[in-house]
Order: structure tokens, then sequence, then C-alpha cells
């Protein structure tokens, strides 16, 4: 009971930190006039894979007690050494009705990549986009989240891998995920980010297909590599555009959505798995990131 109360203030302290990190990141997007929210992203993953390899080393010298008081100490120290140099260098809204300026690589109707200021009532958005930007963070984490939970199992248990590389497969997907985010700023400057959003999906889509309906272990970790590649970007372009359009009201909607999207996908695969089987069930991973690259589409048709 009370490790589950915990468990809730935990999370709801995480989520709110979340949408305030990602409505920060906006603004600096903003201010320094490039597309650099993939790059914040790519340190959120390899805070993950490292944290990861870091707890597995841990667990064999600690207790579960002494493991979390310890990361919750280096949680705190951390904020305090960081609080003060984010609240001196916090980016000012900009004046209402003062476009802002735009960057090389997105034009109108490109508003995932735009560094518009959100405290601009002039990049304010109809609910209908931001929306549609959550849509598109939900098809992604759902991507992620199934990938987590069930890639793993699938590896051990459709394709017969061993424990070990098992473990290698799903690191080997964070790599690439890790990777194809700290390259998203360039690619959003060279293709713009509706093309990078299109094109990531479909990458994402083609490498679950693979993966699931192969029977070849390498072929199988070929696609896990193109889906962590695929939804590098899609959930920072996401986030960004929802908070280009709306401000930090945009962000906690398209956060939402998209955390919603990875509680969600889990169960509903193993709700699938029990109707079918598991690489049937992974298929809906390769549905939802086609159907992201569709939403995307969608929000660049309604914006010009």
């Amino acid at each position: 009971m009370g490790l589950g109360g915990v468990l809730l203030l935990f999370g709801a302290g995480f989520g709110a930190m979340n949408v305030a990190l990602n409505s920060a990141a906006v603004e600096l997007v903003a201010a320094l006039r490039r597309p650099a929210m993939p790059t914040f992203h790519a340190a959120y993953s390899l805070g993950g894979l490292l944290g990861a390899t870091l707890g597995g080393l841990l667990a064999t010298r600690l207790t579960a007690a002494t493991h979390l008081g310890l990361i919750a100490a280096i949680g705190l120290a951390a904020t305090a050494a960081l609080t003060a140099p984010l609240l001196r260098h916090q980016v000012p809204p900009a004046p209402a009705g003062r476009p802002a300026p735009g960057r090389a690589g997105a034009g109108a109707g490109d508003p995932a990549g735009a560094p518009a200021r959100p405290g601009s009532a002039a990049v304010r958005g109809p609910m209908l986009l931001v929306l549609l930007f959550g849509l598109v963070a939900l098809c992604d984490a759902y991507g992620e989240g199934a990938m987590a939970d069930w890639g793993t199992l699938h590896l051990t248990s459709d394709v017969h891998a061993s424990a070990s590389v098992a473990a290698a497969g799903f690191a080997a997907y964070s790599l690439a995920m890790t990777t194809g985010r700290l390259s998203g700023t360039r690619l959003i400057e060279r293709l713009g980010s509706t093309r990078l959003l299109v094109g990531g999906s479909a990458v994402a889509a083609a490498g679950m297909l693979v993966a699931a309906l192969s029977p070849w272990l390498p072929v199988v970790l070929g696609g896990f590599l193109l889906v962590g590649i695929g939804l590098a970007n899609i959930f920072p372009l996401a986030i960004n555009g929802a908070g280009a359009l709306n401000g930090p009201k945009g962000v906690a909607t398209a956060s939402t959505l998209g955390y919603g999207g990875m509680v969600l996908g889990p169960p509903v695969i193993g709700f699938l798995a029990q109707l079918m089987d598991l690489p049937l069930a992974l298929l809906s991973v390769a549905l939802l990131a086609a159907l992201s690259g569709v939403a995307a589409l969608a929000v660049r048709s309604a914006t010009g």
C-alpha cells in the first residue's frame, strides 16, 4: 500500500516535470532558432540506457531500498545544482502578436519543427491540430512501450534467441533511437519536419513488419534497428509542434496522449497475443506507426 502511494506520487511528479521540461525546451528551441528538440530527447534516451545499465550493475551489490535511496539523493542533488541556472536563463515570452523568427528548412505548414514562441498569441493554433500532434505522439509511444515490454520476449519465444542475445537486441534498438535523435536536428534542417515524421513512420512500420514476421534472428535484429531509427524523432517533433501551437497547454495535451499510448501499448499487445500470437500482435505497432505518418500529413495539409 505504501509503495503504491509512493509510486503514485512519483508518477504525478514525473509527469508534471516532463511537461515543464518540454515546455522549457520549446521556448529554448525558439531562442536558438534551430530545431534542437530531438537532441533533448536524445539525452533522455541516453539517460535511460545508462540508468538501466548502471541499475543492473548496482542490483547485484545493493538492496532495492539502498538503490532507490541513492537514486533519490542523486536526483535531489542534480535538482539543487540545476535550479538556479535554469531560472536565471529562463527564456522570456515573446510580445503578444509578434511572430517568431523562422529558420531554414521549416516553412509555413511545418509547425512541428518551426521554432515559434509558445507564449505568442500569433502562434496559438486550433485544438484539433494539437490533438493530431498528440495522436502522433501516442502512436510513437505505443511502439516504444511495446518494444520495451515485448521485444525481448519476441526474440526469446518466437525467434528462439538466447537471453543475452535478446538483451543485446533491445540495447541495439535503444542505441539506434538515441543515435537517430542525436542526428535529428540536422535531419530536420535538411528534410523538414513533416518529411522526417512521415519518413520515420514509414521506416518504423517497415522495420516492425520485418521484425514481427521474419523467422531469422539477424533479420529480426535489423528490423529492431529500423524501428528504433524510425521512431526516434517522432515523439520530440510531435511535442514541439504542439508546444509551438499552444504553449504549455499544447505540450501537456500531447504529452498526456503520448504517455497514454506508452501505458496502453503493452497490455493491448498482451491481449492481442492471447487472441492470436505475439508476432501478429506486434503488427499493431506497424499499423500505428503508419497512422502517425498519416496524422503528420493531416497537420501539414491543415496548416497549408
